[in-house]
């Protein structure tokens, strides 16, 4: 009976110790197959239109594998330091020219891997209809932002409203370029780029430099509220993904790229923005 009593014991230890070995070894092979076939990417980015971009953009990267995660800043600062501090894997907000000033000004080893699309920074006015209206002496507001400063001079030299020195360079031109002044604007550039659409609404100055995203995330719609819009022809100020130097190859930033640049978002952007946003490739 004794003998009986400890077979069946036995058995039934062996049976309890195979079923748990089973279910660990089928719990870390769903763990493991898990992680290789989701990979994460971590992304941060302006409100508009850069997160409502990657959103549309999160389901395409999911067939590839690829779980994104989108943080969303409301300043041009913090995502670049983020950045470099290693808690983003890339970030889009920025053009080409800002992340060029950004590199030499703070030392980031920061490459662009990819444009993707234009803001046209446009001319808005509460009180006139187009440029031609705009009596000497107006009091033009723009951005407290230098790299801001180029881009909107060389607007206004487009409109012919100032002319830039001989041999400046658009993109890094400052007030104390301008050559010509016939209409004796005043420039007035005490405001964060993120107030001027504000200042816009409240009815200040008698002309405001807008960026684009920030006009849209003000509910104001630069293809039909601006009284000048920056051309998208050989534009510089392409938005860009930009990541640390030594993830330039890294496959998931490929992937970012690659989808945003595919006929599926540019189509996207295309349609929602209706020409207040245009895709780089346009």
């Amino acid at each position: 009976m004794k003998k009986v009593l400890a077979i069946t014991l036995a058995s039934l230890f062996l049976f309890v110790l195979a079923a748990c070995g089973t279910g660990t070894d089928s719990n870390n092979g769903a763990g493991t197959g898990s992680e290789e076939e989701t990979k994460k990417l971590v992304v941060g980015a302006s409100n508009v239109p850069h997160a409502e971009i990657l959103e549309e953009a999160k389901p395409l990267l999911a067939e590839k594998g690829i779980e994104l995660e989108i943080n969303v800043f409301q300043d041009y600062v913090l995502p670049n330091q983020t950045l470099r501090d290693g808690d983003l894997d890339a970030n889009y907000f920025q053009h080409i020219p800002y992340l060029t000033a950004q590199i030499e000004e703070n030392g980031y080893d920061f490459v662009n891997a990819g444009g993707i699309h234009i803001e046209p920074i446009g001319v808005y006015s509460s009180k006139y209809n187009s440029l031609e209206e705009l009596p000497d002496g107006a009091e033009i507001l723009l951005s407290s932002s230098l790299p801001d400063h180029g881009r909107i001079l060389s607007l206004l030299a487009e409109k012919g409203l100032i002319t830039l020195k001989e041999g400046v360079e658009f993109t890094s031109a400052q007030l104390e370029d301008i050559e010509e002044n016939p209409k004796n604007l005043k420039f007035n550039y005490n405001f964060e780029a993120s107030f001027l659409p504000t200042a816009y609404l409240n009815g200040d100055g008698d002309a405001v430099l807008i960026n684009s995203n920030y006009a849209l995330g003000a509910d104001i719609n630069p293809a039909e509220e601006a009284i000048a819009l920056e051309s998208p022809e050989n534009n510089p100020y392409v938005n860009v993904i930009a990541a640390r130097a030594e993830d330039e190859n890294d496959e998931r930033i490929q992937a970012l790229v690659e989808v945003l640049t595919s006929e599926h978002i540019q189509n996207f952007i295309t349609e929602k923005y209706q020409g207040s946003v245009i895709p780089a490739g346009n």
